[in-house]
């Protein structure tokens, strides 16, 4: 299974939800975790492990080649993203605005704009016991996340494609990172919070969830704060909550100092254990 923990915001719990529930599965059993909040992972201040493989990441960008160029304007025509400006004498490219979709580069009749690859980050893998743990993180300047979640999620495809759960920490919000990261997923979980903005957030969350076909649940973190609006909204879209994390200062107090918690709060072990419940039964589900 590949299960995508996301939220409509940031700060609700993914985190502390991915990290906590790939290290206690993988007591049991192999587990990926993979952080693809590539602007700014944080998972590895959990996760404890080896450094076993690390590799620079590139993504193509256009070069132009005065000496081809006719100056016909098709390149600039083309692109989507007004990445290429043609002026009068010269043609601009924009490479923090270029998707690489090759479409300027095919489509020159006189090839003055080969493609070239251009750093946009790095790729690092970790080993702790049976826990797998995979991130990449985009370089400074480098504005588009999209591409680096893309060739994060091949990697992992590439080479742990025997392991039998892939756990994605994704970034926050709706837009087309969050996209990435879930569109293959068995199982997205909502993280939100109790209060007038995890609702906001998680009714937008939800929203993107459904256009995507997505099976999804939610799990409320910091319950006992704000009201029951959430629990309420997800009651009447008849949204599973699948657990709800207490709200708790030594909870907070020990994941600030990078602890895990599953290990020494049996009232969060025992939410993170209906999780598990959930995923069992789905998978079950899903062979049968």
């Amino acid at each position: 299974m590949k299960i995508a923990i996301a939220s409509g915001k940031g700060g609700t719990g993914k985190t502390t939800l991915s990290t906590n529930l790939a290290a206690y599965l993988s007591a049991k059993m192999p587990v990926v975790l993979i952080d693809l909040d590539v602007e700014e992972p944080n998972s590895g201040l959990f996760i404890h492990g080896e450094l076993t493989h690390r590799e620079d990441k590139f993504k193509m960008v256009p070069r132009w080649e005065a000496e081809n160029c006719t100056l016909c304007g098709i390149c600039s025509e083309v692109c989507n993203f007004h990445a290429i400006v043609q002026l009068a004498d010269e043609i601009m490219v924009f490479p923090q605005l270029c998707h690489g979709c090759y479409a300027c580069s095919e489509l020159c009749p006189v090839n003055a704009l080969p493609m070239i690859p251009e750093k946009m980050g790095e790729l690092r893998e970790f080993q702790a016991g049976k826990l797998t743990f995979v991130e990449s993180k985009l370089d400074i300047g480098q504005e588009q996340a999209v591409p680096l979640i893309a060739q994060t999620l091949r990697y992992v495809d590439e080479k742990h494609n025997a392991v039998d759960l892939k756990i994605f920490d994704s970034p926050p919000g709706t837009s087309c990172p969050v996209i990435e990261a879930t569109k293959d997923a068995d199982l997205v979980i909502l993280v939100t919070e109790p209060t007038p903005f995890g609702l906001h957030d998680l009714k937008l969350a939800v929203e993107t969830m459904r256009e995507l076909k997505k099976h999804f649940v939610v799990i409320i973190n910091r319950y006992g704060i704000g009201n029951d609006d959430v629990v309420d909204y997800c009651n009447a879209e008849n949204i599973t909550i699948v657990a709800k994390i207490p709200n708790s200062k030594a909870i907070a107090s020990s994941y600030s100092r990078g602890d895990l918690l599953y290990s020494a709060f049996p009232e969060f072990r025992s939410q993170l254990d209906h999780v598990v419940d959930y995923i069992d039964n789905l998978n079950r589900e899903v062979i049968r």
